[in-house]
C-alpha cells in the first residue's frame, strides 16, 4: 500500500518537503514505517527513531498497525525552553 507521511517541524526541513509517500506492505507497523522512511530519506535517520508518529491525530508506538488510508504524521522532538 501506498501512504503518505506528513513531516512537520525539523522533519520538514530536513527533507525539504511537507509531506513523503512510501510503499508498504498491508501487514505494516509503525515500526517498519520508521525503518523505511530512514532508507527513503537517511537526512532524517538520527531524527526518526526519537520521533512521535500519529495516526488519525493519535499518537501511536511501533507495534501499532498502518490501516489503508490512514493520515499519518511524524512529529519530531522539540526542543527548547
Amino acid at each position: 500500500m501506498r501512504v503518505y507521511v506528513k513531516l512537520f517541524a525539523g522533519a520538514r526541513e530536513l527533507v525539504g518537503q511537507e509531506s513523503v509517500a512510501l510503499e508498504l506492505p498491508a501487514s505494516a507497523t509503525v515500526g517498519l514505517l520508521r525503518e523505511r522512511l530512514t532508507e527513503a530519506h537517511p537526512e532524517l535517520r538520527s531524527l526518526a527513531n526519537h520521533a512521535m508518529f500519529a495516526i488519525e491525530a493519535t499518537y501511536c508506538d511501533n507495534e501499532t498497525p498502518i490501516p489503508e488510508n490512514a493520515e499519518i504524521a511524524c512529529i519530531p522532538p522539540v526542543s527548547g525552553g
